[in-house]
């Protein structure tokens, strides 16, 4: 069984039991949290596909921790005029845990 979910923006592919990154979420660690748009929940070939979201359907997930990304470096340059210019961005994510899918 796996859902597709709205979450902060994003479209997710979930199913039970896993770990995915998202963008940072409100939320203590160790805290429950539940997502109601849900665009598509596939029980063993039975699939119903929400117009926009399924009623009823909701995920239950855990917040494990908050942390940041990999740093991905933005380089500038205009040739032959001497322009360069280098920043670095990490961005700030959520690790949460996939506990229950509820159609």
């Amino acid at each position: 069984m796996y859902a597709i979910v709205e979450i902060a923006g994003h479209q997710y592919k979930v199913e039970k039991d896993q770990s995915i990154f998202v963008h940072r979420l409100e939320g203590d660690v160790d805290s429950a949290i539940e997502f109601a748009n849900v665009l598509l929940i596939d029980n063993n070939g039975k699939v119903k596909i929400g117009a926009p979201a399924v009623e009823g359907a909701k995920v239950e997930a855990k917040i494990i921790e908050h942390l940041r990304g990999d740093k991905v470096i933005v380089f500038k340059k205009k040739r032959r005029k001497g322009y360069k210019k280098r920043n670095g961005h990490r961005q700030y994510l959520t690790k949460i845990q996939i506990s229950n899918i509820v159609a």
